[in-house]
């Protein structure tokens, strides 16, 4: 076994691999960025070694900056995570070169599975189901429209050496199939250092369906059973569970066996992924193959009870796997959900920061379910432009599916993060969501019940009747507190008023104390709107707490608090609402009160999200049509192309290429 591993790669899945090491006693060394300086994982590993600035293409995309940092620390093995240079042959084979093992699959099983062209030529060969396309190597927009139209839009383009819903496009029309066949082109040069693109029929209604494989040196070959993937935006995964609710036994198997024959045929020897595109009706085509670790193993790992980077190591090692095919067993229901530095209330742009706070859920196994965070970061952290937008992968395991959903649920109520704009609104939202919980999936799940956007999770009765109880029982602690404070002209009487009114973003709750007293722990009874009987609101918060832990009713909560002039920014259930606690009296007032009105800003093209100018499109002076695009601002490696809304005559230019914008910069303005 290694003494000593490097990981090539930085954020939660260098620390992910880190952990494993170390239980296995083995040390680590982390690289890092000018921008990862005072990173997670660089504290975490036992050495260290600075690689270059924050550009991924001047630091962690350099090969021979990773073999160097090898040399210099003795490391005897190279873990690459994934994205960067897990699936570049070239890597392996430079550390091969260097007397350094790599710890992934030999490089002939990356050259025909990493390459998304040349595994789809792999897969027909072996006999897998594929799914209609072009394989060749496209030159021009033109031409590729001509091949779409010959398979039957709509289309999907695809980078050939692209992950992460990098470089992607759908099209529906020749013109789509130009300007996504540029726009992919683009970001497969940005983020993987190859442009070459392919175009396949795009399956209209699909699920995202995985298998996930793991392979020895000896030539064993097992799968590990599926994930689902299929609720992604922008082609980019967002919640992943194991197993799939639509697959059976059979077809379970059959997939399987599809995905480990591939595995077979080209020699694969370690983890990997066997990604197919699957019906309704349950039939599957062949995707493509990621010869690395997924982002999404967690949830396999929970329910086969299998550490995967731990097997990666000892494959790595010459070891066989200690586990044949009849032996895996899966085991209850794991959901996971990706934490993204984006704005879902717009359109989920990225969002760059320091996290102010940061206070995961507690990890662990309770009443037999299972919470798992794995992050890259801490308290303090700085999320950059320059990477992936990831800032936590949240995870969690029960018996049954809808009882993992429901943990989803809790633990996402209790993820405090501030700083940065963040889609935990969105993800707890989505847990609520009756087409989810139904199992009713697809790829494009998102874009059909989100069309217009996120706006929040629509406030039902009972989490009004929730906030409204948690909002009067802080603000009473509040008060119980300033009555004891020193100094006080008139001391509180000791009789708490009855009748109160809650204001959730201005709309009036009647609610009416009927017993108790507020000293923490608080206890006290209280009738809601909609109910004559009185409900029992217990908790044991605190002034200055994060979180309101406790009972209204039957139902147990966690609601997020944030305390803000004269009110409280309350969530639960990704519902987020201003609460102001009132006497009757002050709150007839404050109905009175006008409400601020939004500054007009229709006349300008403002920067959606931090980003770097891509180009301008237009000139001062110039006349464009709704549609038309007006300039592209790239951010986390996604480049955003910003479009007129309107007819309209462009009056001003404020931002020129190269130029590095906050959000809500004014980029133009029109006349």
């Amino acid at each position: 076994m290694f003494k000593k591993i490097l990981i090539a790669n930085r954020g939660e899945i260098a620390c992910r691999v880190i952990k494993t090491a170390r239980r296995m006693g083995i040390e680590t060394v982390a690289v890092y960025s000018d921008a990862d300086r005072d990173a997670l994982h660089v504290e975490m590993a036992d050495e260290a070694v600075h690689i270059g600035p924050p550009p991924a293409a001047q630091s962690y995309l350099l090969i021979d900056r990773i073999v160097e940092a090898c040399r210099q620390t003795g490391a005897e093995a190279v873990h690459p995570g994934y994205g960067f240079l897990s699936e570049r042959a070239a890597f392996p084979q430079a550390l091969a070169a260097a007397g350094i093992v790599f710890i992934g699959p030999n490089p002939h099983a990356i050259e025909a599975m990493g390459d998304k062209i040349e595994s789809k030529k792999a897969a027909a060969a072996a006999k897998v189901s594929t799914v209609p396309g072009y394989l060749g190597i496209i030159e021009d927009p033109d031409q590729a429209a001509v091949i779409a139209a010959e398979i039957g839009f709509p289309v999907m383009i695809k980078a050939s050496a692209g992950g992460g819903g990098k470089g992607m496009r759908i099209a529906y029309s020749a013109g789509e199939v130009k300007d996504g066949f540029a726009r992919a082109k683009a970001e497969a040069a940005a983020s993987f250092g190859d442009d070459r693109v392919f175009v396949e029929k795009f399956i209209v209604n699909p699920r995202h369906i995985e298998i996930q494989v793991l392979a020895d040196k000896r030539g064993n070959t097992v799968h590990l059973g599926e994930r689902e993937c299929s609720i992604q935006r922008r082609n980019q995964k967002v919640v992943e569970e194991a197993p799939s609710p639509l697959l059976d036994a059979a077809t379970r198997r059959a997939m399987g066996e599809q995905a480990c024959a591939l595995a077979r045929a080209v020699g694969y020897d370690s983890a990997g992924t066997v990604e197919f595109v699957a019906g309704q009706d349950k039939s599957f085509y062949f995707l493509e193959m990621n010869t690395r670790l997924q982002v999404e193993h967690p949830v396999t790992e929970l329910v086969t009870g299998i550490d995967l980077v731990e097997q990666m190591i000892r494959v790595a090692a010459g070891e066989a796997l200690p586990f044949t095919q009849d032996e895996v067993r899966l085991d209850g229901w794991a959901v996971e959900t990706r934490l993204y530095a984006e704005d879902p209330f717009r359109g989920f742009l990225p969002s760059i920061g320091r996290l102010v706070r940061y206070r995961p859920p507690v990890e662990g196994t309770l009443d037999g379910r299972a919470v798992r965070v794995d992050t890259g970061v801490v308290e303090g952290s700085e999320i950059s432009m320059f990477y992936d937008p990831m800032v936590a992968k949240l995870v969690t395991h029960a018996p049954t599916r809808l009882e993992a959903i429901e943990a989803m649920a809790d633990a996402l109520d209790g993820f405090v993060v501030d700083g940065i704009q963040h889609n935990v609104p969105f993800l707890a939202a989505l847990m609520d969501h009756p087409r989810w919980r139904a199992g009713d999936l697809s790829t494009g799940f998102i874009a059909e019940e989100y069309p217009d956007g996120f706006t929040g999770a629509t406030p039902t009765d009972e989490i009004r009747r929730v906030l409204a109880a948690a909002a009067l029982s802080m603000e009473l602690v509040r008060r119980e507190r300033l009555d004891h404070l020193g100094g006080r002209l008139k001391p509180h009487s000791g009789v708490f008023r009855e009748d109160w009114i809650v204001t959730l973003d201005r709309q009036p709750m009647p609610v009416k104390l009927v017993a108790g007293y507020p000293a923490p722990p608080l206890e006290i009874d209280v009738v809601l709107p909609g109910s004559d009987a009185p409900l029992t609101v217990v908790s044991d918060w605190r002034l200055g707490e994060p979180l309101w832990t406790g009972l209204v009713g039957n139902v147990r909560a966690t609601v997020q608090v944030r305390p803000g002039r004269s009110s409280l920014a309350v969530s639960w259930r990704g519902v987020t609402a201003t609460a102001r606690v009132m006497l009757p009296r002050t709150a007839a007032l404050y109905a009175l009160m006008p409400e601020k009105a939004a500054p007009d800003t229709s006349r300008f093209l403002l920067c959606p999200m931090p980003g770097l100018v891509v180009s301008i499109d237009v000139a001062e002076g110039q006349e464009v049509k709704a549609g038309d695009t007006l300039a592209i601002v790239e951010a986390m490696k996604m480049q955003n192309v910003l479009k007129a809304e309107r007819d309209l005559t462009i009056k001003a230019i404020r931002a020129k290429p190269g130029d590095s914008l906050a959000v809500d910069a004014v980029i133009m303005e029109f006349s």
